[in-house]
């Protein structure tokens, strides 16, 4: 007499006779809708800004994202004066680009004693908003940076053009919402033209949310 188990392994394999299961193809990946470049700074003093600036790593899938991630350094462990970037693919992190000189950036400013969970937290959610187009005007998105600093460390999300006023403010918004900042607490958005003039802590906010 056959087990209830022996009749559901011929129930199975009869029915896999009729229908054609297909195996799981674990390959297949989820494309981003921009490609992104990551980009490392360590401050060499015998190397100029420029090669300082070492691009490390492309991707243009959700999954080829992860798997940098997961193998780099949390911006709360670089040493003080390194930075990480994030652009889209053909962006440098440097306001002569072309797609950076008319723009400006929301600056988020963190103490000391924040470079544990807030600052890796903020940095992860900024990444995934950028890669995951989360904003209404996306497409002035340039990039961001976070800059590790003896003082307090800084991210910058770099957008393209200072001008178009609605975008950058939509944009600010929608940060301060994704990286749950209080209301009453405001964050500044700066003009990249007017950061080269000063000192970046002179530097006066043109928006500010």
């Amino acid at each position: 007499m056959a087990t209830e188990v022996e009749i559901n392994e011929k129930q199975q394999s009869e029915s896999n006779q009729v229908v054609d299961i297909p195996a799981t193809d674990y390959s297949i990946k989820h494309p981003l809708q921009n490609s992104w470049t990551l980009w490392y700074y360590e401050n060499d003093r015998s190397n100029t800004w420029e090669k300082n600036q070492k691009e490390i790593a492309s991707f243009d899938t959700v999954e080829d994202f992860w798997s940098l991630y997961n193998h780099i350094k949390l911006a709360s462990d670089l040493k003080q004066g390194c930075d990480y970037s994030l652009f889209k693919k053909g962006i440098r992190p440097m306001w002569e680009d072309d797609a950076n000189k008319h723009g400006g950036r929301w600056l988020i400013s963190l103490e000391k004693k924040q470079r544990g969970n807030d600052l890796d937290r903020f940095w992860l959610d900024i990444i995934l908003c950028l890669i995951g187009e989360a904003f209404d005007n996306s497409d002035e998105v340039c990039g961001a940076v976070v800059n590790i600093r003896g003082k307090g460390d800084k991210i910058g999300v770099w957008t393209s053009d200072y001008s178009n006023k609605n975008a950058v403010l939509e944009i600010g918004q929608k940060l301060k919402e994704r990286l749950r900042i209080p209301p009453k607490m405001t964050i500044g958005y700066q003009i990249h033209k007017d950061t080269m003039d000063k000192a970046s802590s002179l530097t006066k906010n043109t928006y500010t949310i």
